[in-house]
């Protein structure tokens, strides 16, 4: 995620960090060379006028591009927002738990079973993180688990490690009721909290595996680019030597709406305007160590060239 003072109006023109505009110069350019050619082939067509269109259809049909480009970034940056909610709700989940594993249980901040609670429930953050963007989470496993080796490997070799930890949680709690030191009304309590813990879990995983409809993307794509193509053929008759420059503008504004929709679509990469999930993911851990009094807990994390993981 791009972390950045709003800058002057002016230099917001040439930021290069977070814009799609290195990804689309190469389209840019072919359709630049595209508006050279249609203007040189005008010329000398002129007098059969062979590819020389009418702009009234164009304008049609960029209004309607215009719509379906802004459904299409509408459904995205939905994907996007709801994704950045159920991280919300994995963070206030993560307290409530600690907080009440804290307050309503016999444990104290100093007794192991409480560490090895709210620990948990931060190495339940790290591991989502890492199952959403398919890295390795031994590291943060093995610092954050006080569990026998055989049941670390476990987890760190299943396919869905926060559940697990999730599930050790909710027999670690189960086994306090047992002991007496949590009431029947209290774990029901907790086991609700839990519940919501993983369906956030789970609604992060409903938006990784399910994409925007690929013909819905495939429409839009072609229809962007096939516009693009033929807009110069359209200009050359009307602004001549400026159609490369008009073009290569308009094919900008298109083209920009949808690579900006594609990197929305799948909020959890690491690609600068991805969620911040490492980021996330690092202060619930300091939120909840900070709960179980370490003092002080990990920093907040730095941005590096303005972006955050």
């Amino acid at each position: 995620m791009i972390v950045r003072p709003r800058p002057h109006w002016f230099s917001m023109l040439f930021i290069w960090r977070g814009s799609v505009l290195k990804k689309l110069l190469p389209r840019l350019l072919i359709v630049f060379l595209i508006g050279l050619g249609a203007v040189l082939f005008h010329g000398y067509f002129e007098r059969t006028q062979i590819l020389d269109l009418n702009p009234q259809p164009f304008t049609l049909l960029g209004l309607a591009l215009a719509i379906f480009l802004g459904f299409r970034t509408n459904v995205s940056y939905d994907r996007y927002w709801e994704a950045r909610k159920l991280w919300g709700s994995v963070l206030n989940y993560a307290r409530a738990l600690a907080r009440q594993a804290l307050t309503i249980t016999a444990w104290t901040p100093d007794t192991p079973e409480a560490r090895r609670f709210v620990l948990g429930l931060a190495a339940t953050a790290h591991a989502l993180r890492h199952q959403l963007r398919d890295t390795d989470a031994s590291a943060d496993l093995q610092r954050l688990l006080q569990l026998p080796e055989a049941d670390l490997a476990k987890i760190k070799t299943a396919r869905f490690p926060p559940i697990l930890i999730v599930r050790l949680l909710a027999e670690q709690l189960h086994a306090a009721r047992r002991q007496g030191q949590l009431s029947d009304t209290l774990a029901l309590a907790m086991e609700k909290n839990l519940d919501g813990y993983s369906d956030s879990i789970g609604g992060c995983e409903r938006i990784l595996t399910t994409p925007v409809p690929l013909t819905f993307s495939l429409m839009v794509h072609r229809t962007v680019y096939f516009y693009c193509s033929l807009l110069p053929f359209a200009l050359a008759a009307s602004i001549g030597w400026l159609t490369p420059v008009f073009a290569a503008f308009v094919a900008y504004a298109f083209m920009a709406l949808e690579a900006i929709a594609e990197e929305l679509e799948q909020p959890f990469g690491a690609d600068p305007n991805d969620l911040p999930l490492q980021a996330m993911s690092q202060t619930i851990e300091a939120s909840l160590l900070e709960m179980l009094g370490d003092v002080p807990p990990p920093a907040a994390p730095v941005p590096q060239n303005y972006v955050v993981l």
